[in-house]
């Protein structure tokens, strides 16, 4: 058995008076392939493409994700709405959705997955400006703590035109909230 597989057994054992029963018998198999598959993002090479002239904002909403509170190990989830306005480079939209996920599958904290997000399209595209806001829901104060279910916990990252001009900043935020 391996060493997660021995920790896992060793917490069921603490917890339950029957770890042998068939429903637990398995369980730290599975929760260490759980871990192993959920917590290893596949890499991916972002598809970037010339500019061809387009100058608006481009905005993808909706784009769900899960990640792992690395306070108490306990799954946090929600909606992404990342957008930036392009430079001399455009990103394949696909790759939008799957840099959240990259940044978000792991032992996290929230803010620091919007910061991810948005320094990471920083980088790579020299936009003239990026927005990412995560609205989530946090089962460590959900299922215990505070519990309060259903508390969403907004965060936000603005570089760039984002930023500095409170027009661009607002239509940014108006669409971001258009997708709650």
């Amino acid at each position: 058995m391996r060493e997660i597989q021995k920790n896992i057994r060793a917490i069921i054992e603490s917890l339950d008076d029957t770890p042998d029963r068939e429903g637990l018998i398995d369980t730290p198999r599975r929760y260490e392939a759980f871990l192993e598959e959920f917590l290893s993002p596949d890499e991916f090479k972002p598809t970037v493409f010339t500019n061809e002239g387009y100058s608006e904002m481009i905005v993808e909403r909706n784009i769900t994700f899960y990640s792992m509170c690395e306070h108490h190990l306990l799954p946090f989830f929600g909606t992404a709405t990342v957008a930036y306005i392009p430079g001399d480079k455009i990103i394949g939209l696909s790759k939008l959705a799957r840099t959240v996920d990259h940044f978000s599958r792991r032992l996290q904290n929230q803010e620091r997955v919007t910061t991810q997000i948005a320094d990471f399209l920083q980088k790579e595209l020299s936009p003239k400006g990026v927005g990412v806001v995560l609205n989530a829901r946090h089962l460590c104060m959900e299922m215990r703590g505070i519990k309060k279910p259903n508390a969403i916990t907004t965060t936000s990252c603005l570089y760039g035109i984002f930023q500095t001009n409170p027009a661009t900043r607002s239509e940014f935020l108006d669409l971001a909230r258009a997708a709650e």
